[in-house]
């Protein structure tokens, strides 16, 4: 019969890389765990690793078993920890996983309100989980996804937040800066300056720039909007951002917005949770707060 403890055999056996540091970390001694993991092959009635010397290289079961740990482990984890708090009489913890790197501005405007809400609820926030954003949220690495791109999942939910307009952001003297609309074409000799996003995942690319099979002259990733719009006011580039954001910055730094195509881009930020935490007050009050608009961008404008 497969138990727990197997499951946390073999993941930490592969994330320590030896069974000596395994048994450290499991607190217990190197001939124990060597006992444990033959009757668990034993058990379950075939090889989990292969021995290869002193090493270990897990088998296809192995492999199986592994990705069952790094699938059922955190849930476990995060369940007891919940438990812990239910217990103390605490809240605990909101997890909030950001794919959308414009989005912490807006993000601060929701917090502030919501913590003094929910004083017995911390907030911790995570930008890079291990199997994606969705993977974040089915493997209790965190509680509510804020993502500009939901991927419709059994399980999941995501919830509108707000409607925003992508533009191009350039100095005040920049060549485009008074242009009606931006053509693709138009950025073919411009510095296009983005988030370390994958450009597959970047709207000026896969809505704009793609479709018309053009290319700019140069692509530069920041990771801060401060300094990616301190570089645009010194006409070092422009950059593709949503227009309240890019607004905000024009209060104090000589940048102006100009709409991407005759049409424009409009784009949508979801809020994913999980369905099964529907019955967990402090989360869907988040989810409440954001949608009733507090620190609420424009709207696209038309």
């Amino acid at each position: 019969m497969l138990e727990r403890i197997h499951l946390l055999v073999v993941r930490e056996v592969d994330r320590q890389g030896s069974l000596t540091a395994a048994a450290e970390i499991l607190h217990v001694t190197q001939s124990a765990l060597s006992h444990t993991v033959k009757k668990m092959e034993q058990q379950l009635g075939t090889a989990i690793w292969d021995r290869e010397g002193r090493g270990l290289r897990l088998t296809q079961a192995g492999q199986y078993l592994l990705s069952l740990a790094n699938r059922l482990l955190p849930q476990f984890e995060h369940a007891e920890q919940r438990m812990k708090q239910y217990a103390a009489g605490e809240r605990g913890t909101l997890r909030i996983g950001m794919e959308c790197h414009p989005c912490y501005q807006w993000l601060l405007k929701i917090v502030s309100p919501y913590l003094s809400r929910w004083p017995d609820v911390d907030v911790d926030v995570k930008q890079h989980f291990q199997f994606g954003g969705i993977g974040g949220l089915f493997g209790y690495d965190i509680d509510v996804l804020v993502t500009p791109d939901p991927l419709k999942r059994p399980g999941l939910r995501f919830d509108p937040v707000f409607d925003y307009e992508q533009v191009l952001v350039v100095a005040e003297g920049h060549r485009l800066a008074n242009a009606k609309y931006i053509k693709p074409e138009d950025l073919t000799d411009e510095t296009l300056i983005t988030y370390p996003v994958d450009t597959d995942r970047l709207d000026i690319y896969n809505q704009f720039l793609g479709p018309a099979n053009v290319a700019p002259r140069r692509h530069k990733k920041i990771e801060t909007t401060d300094i990616m719009l301190q570089m645009v006011a010194s006409d070092r580039g422009v950059a593709a951002l949503p227009r309240w954001l890019a607004e905000e910055y024009a209060d104090h730094l000589p940048v102006v917005s100009v709409k991407l195509g005759k049409d424009g881009i409009a784009k949508q930020i979801f809020l994913g949770t999980r369905e099964a935490d529907e019955p967990v007050d402090y989360l869907t009050s988040f989810v409440e707060l954001a949608r009733a608009g507090n620190g609420k961008p424009a709207r696209i404008r038309r």
